[in-house]
């Protein structure tokens, strides 16, 4: 299929350029001018008053904890997780996740996010829910290795790997996902290394979240989590590491030198009182670091509009540094960083040869007057309810804020009736 963007104001690297047509064919970019006219073109797309930029990328979420949304807010993370959340999860049966990741999808659709890397369980109903949809996705199945047989808990994420890495044409790619250093053991992390390299796979997992989780570890191992991860050789594969708020600079040069991906997650950090990670030290360091929202029950959404603000104006009070993260570079760490780090090094930016992974959003609007700096509006006022139209791999999935692949009404009501049916249950 050729598909004809035309008109259309184009974010490539750190600006705008304008009145371009964008052609598709198939799931590439195959062309980008000035060009009036193209020969068989099967469907054409206005891009007037709209600017054609990356798709987001969410690099850490939980998807299916949409149902928790506003179950369990304003506790520390241990009391969250231990009183609130672990025994509502331990109710989930296969359907409610599978509601529960396509209500995220659709949140996430809407919102301009075109991949996303997801651990939880239940991961077979996210990967059919993932097929459906048309969205990339890097899935693992969470594993925690202190919850029972070892063996048994690590084949579960090893038989979905193997049922599913490289599916939907290479749309979703799998991960091995132990939970965390304080869930899973040296032992059993070892064993998950060996399977890694065995299926050429990488590992997704929680690193250095808050303060008592590297005190605890200190105490058990007499390391840090990050130290303890390369000990054991974690950092030997792929790694993206969710979180990495407490680490130290020699920490930092170690996620430099191993070529970890760091999923930095500032919204749901600061509500969950976890603390701010030392992005601009990371990023000065060529650490390559990309955006998450965590669970939808611990942020409340999977907006990442609202990380790209958030990380774009709270480094800069943090580190009292007006140019801490410019809004380029929080732009890069929603898209190309993230899609490289979730595996996907052909997609991120928009030019000729690249996959037709792009969003189109409306600036005929108030909060992107006056237009003195486009990218700068992009950061600071753009939102969700700005993207007109979602593209991955050549495919519409929405046009004129209309989801093309999922049945919206049909997903919010089933969510909405196994969330308080979860409640109800004993």
């Amino acid at each position: 299929m050729r598909i004809l963007i035309e008109n259309v104001d184009v974010l490539q690297e750190d600006r705008v350029i304008s009145n371009k047509n964008i052609l598709i064919e198939e799931d590439k970019i195959v062309e980008i001018s000035d060009k009036k006219e193209f020969e068989n073109i099967d469907y054409r797309i206005d891009g007037k008053n709209k600017i054609a930029m990356p798709g987001l990328v969410n690099t850490h979420t939980h998807l299916a904890m949409t149902l928790f949304r506003g179950y369990a807010d304003d506790l520390p993370l241990k009391e969250w997780l231990e009183a609130k959340i672990w025994p509502q999860e331990a109710k989930l049966q296969a359907d409610d996740v599978y509601w529960g990741s396509l209500l995220g999808l659709c949140e996430m659709i809407k919102s301009g996010t075109i991949a996303f890397g997801d651990m939880y369980f239940f991961m077979d109903e996210v990967a059919k829910a993932v097929s459906e949809s048309g969205i990339k996705a890097s899935l693992s199945v969470g594993m925690i290795g202190i919850a029972g047989d070892e063996n048994e808990i690590l084949n579960r994420g090893v038989e979905f790997a193997r049922n599913w890495h490289n599916k939907e044409n290479g749309r979703i790619k799998v991960m091995l996902a132990p939970h965390a250093p304080y869930t899973c053991p040296p032992s059993f992390l070892e064993k998950v290394i060996n399977k890694a390299v065995e299926l050429n796979i990488g590992i997704h997992t929680h690193l250095s979240e808050t303060a008592l989780e590297v005190e605890n570890i200190r105490n058990m191992y007499g390391l840090t989590p990050i130290r303890l991860m390369n000990r054991i050789g974690l950092f030997n594969v792929p790694v993206l590491a969710a979180h990495c708020v407490f680490v130290d600079d020699e920490e930092i040069e170690i996620l430099s030198e191993k070529g970890v991906g760091v999923a930095h997650n500032p919204q749901s950090n600061l509500k969950l009182a976890s603390g701010i990670a030392p992005v601009k030290r990371m990023l000065e360091k060529k650490v390559k670091v990309g955006l998450g929202t965590d669970g939808p029950a611990s942020n409340n959404n999977l907006d990442m509009w609202e990380e790209i603000r958030l990380v774009a104006t709270l480094h800069k009070g943090y580190e009292r540094d007006p140019v801490a993260i410019p809004a380029k570079d929080a732009i890069n760490m929603a898209t190309r960083n993230g899609m490289e780090i979730l595996g996907w090094n052909d997609s991120g930016v928009i030019r000729e040869g690249y996959k037709a992974d792009l969003i189109l959003v409306d600036y005929n609007k108030p909060h992107f007057y006056p237009r003195h700096n486009l990218l700068s509006h992009l950061v600071y006022s753009a939102g969700a309810f700005d993207v007109d139209a979602v593209i991955v791999d050549g495919r519409i999935l929405m046009e004129n804020r209309e989801l093309k692949t999922l049945d919206e009404e049909k997903i919010m009501y089933e969510a909405e009736k196994r969330a308080f049916d979860l409640i109800k249950k004993n």
